[in-house]
This record gives structure tokens, sequence and C-alpha cells, in this order.
């Protein structure tokens, strides 16, 4: 069988707009060829709960950069091992608690003598400005667990402050506007566990990913086709040898290369 994992923010979505309605022909034919579809992005549970009512979708979701994996309650027919029962999920955790990560980049911060400003930091109009989110989008963005995006403000200094941060055990990543610190997780974490309980279902699965940041390597080295999505902000600042690349940048070029793997259309996707 085949199962799909996809970034959000420049990938399914646009990313100035956050728009997922060029992709909109491509989620039919997953739903048409029974493909489960699995959203791995930086976005918080709040923030994804309100996408899924949207589009429509009932598959699990990883939220904060693989921090946890939120799976239906019944989804595979067999209590999920090491889940908790939360608000009708079977709920897959990896992340550190979210005070911890607070505490980890302000100390991290202080010992560089850098600047930083995190999400629980801002009022919800700064995360507006800082993001291109709408309120009601901002506001569900705070709304974090496991993992802190933030605002690196100094010119020079930041591979320090970026060291100091692994020195103290915890991760970073870069997503299309901010840095982000997490526990010892990451997307692929979050991939390969649900990978292991498709496979106990179905024996022999077929998986492709789909992303366009830093934050998504994790989750495209984890899928047996990667697909490097251009977001429209700037060229992705890394290669991935063997991955599938759409012509068209976001949702556009999600549709494409997501109609090519399944129906075998032409050649809106190009291996390189």
């Amino acid at each position: 069988m085949t199962l799909l994992f996809t970034d959000l923010d420049g990938t399914l979505l646009d990313d100035k707009t956050y728009s997922w309605k060029a992709a909109r022909p491509a989620l039919k034919l997953l739903a048409a060829h029974d493909v489960p579809w699995i959203i791995v992005s930086s976005k918080t549970r709040a923030e994804i709960e309100a996408l899924r009512l949207e589009m429509d979708h009932r598959h699990p979701f990883v939220v904060e950069n693989g921090g946890a994996a939120f799976i239906p309650k019944g989804y595979f027919g067999w209590p999920v091992q090491h889940a908790i029962s939360r608000d009708g999920y079977d709920v897959l955790e990896w992340g550190r608690p979210y005070a911890e990560l607070l505490q980890a980049l302000e100390e991290a911060a202080a010992s560089q003598q850098y600047r930083v400003r995190g999400f629980n930091q801002m009022s919800t109009d700064e995360v507006c400005r800082a993001t291109g989110l709408s309120p009601a989008q901002g506001a569900r963005a705070q709304h974090r667990e496991y993992d802190e995006p933030f605002l690196a403000l100094e010119t020079h200094g930041r591979s320090r402050l970026l060291g100091a941060i692994q020195r103290a055990g915890f991760r970073w990543t870069h997503g299309g506007r901010l840095y982000h610190i997490c526990g010892n997780h990451d997307k692929g974490t979050a991939v390969k566990a649900m990978i292991e309980l498709f496979v106990r279902r179905h024996r022999t699965v077929r998986s492709i990913g789909l992303g366009d940041s830093l934050n998504d390597l994790p989750l495209l080295h984890a899928v047996d086709v990667p697909v490097l999505i251009r977001s429209g902000r700037s060229p992705v600042p890394f290669g991935l040898p063997g991955a599938r690349r759409p012509r068209s940048a976001g949702p556009k070029g999600w549709n494409e290369a997501v109609a090519e793997l399944l129906d075998g259309t032409a050649s809106a996707v190009t291996q390189r």
C-alpha cells in the first residue's frame, strides 16, 4: 500500500496565503486511491485540527516538528503501544516538556549574549507579523506543547547560539520563517514510528514524503520516495540526492507531484 507524509507551510499550504486549494485535485485523488496521508508539521495541534476540518482529514497527524503523533482512537484497530489516551486520540509523545524548552532557550541565549524572541514572549499581533498568519491562526500557533519557535535577532553569533542549544542536550531546526528549539526528536522520528504501525497492518508499505525546508530533511530521509517542493520564498538551502522536484512551487507543485506518483501522469516531476 502507499502511504503519504506531508509538511504544511510552503508545501501543501502556500507560503504567503496559507491556502491549500491548489492541491484540491490531488487530495481527491488520494481519497479515490484510499491512500492515507499523514500531516507532519511544525504547527500545533490546535492549528492542525482547524485545517483538518477544512480538508476533511481523518488520518493521524504529527505536531511541532515530531513532538507527538495524534492517532484517532480505533484508527488501527488495536491498542497503540506506548500511547497515552487524550481527547479521542492515542498520542505518542517524543517531545520534552514545554517549560524545559523555554528555560533551555533562555539559558543558551544568555550564555552567548544573544537576543532571541520566542512565541511565549510575543503577543498574538507579533506572531501574526512574524508569520503572516491571521489573528485566529496566530492564537492557535501559540498553543505549544513540544517545540518553541523563535526569532534570532542578532546579525552575528547565531551559530554560537545554535551550538549552545545543542550542548545543552536540545535540538534546533529552521522552518520557512523561524528557528525552533525542541527535544531529542525531529519529523523523521515520528515518520518512522508511523511507518512501523502501517507495516503492522499492511506488511508492505511504499512511503512518500513531501517537504520544502530544512526541518523536513529528517522526514524526507525516512521515506522511500522523497519529494522536495519549492516553497516560493527562496531556493532550498540544501540538496537531496534522488529527490523528485516538481516544477511548480507550494501546493501547485504538491498537486503535480502527487498526481504523477499516484496516476503516472506525465512529466510534471523530474528525478534529479
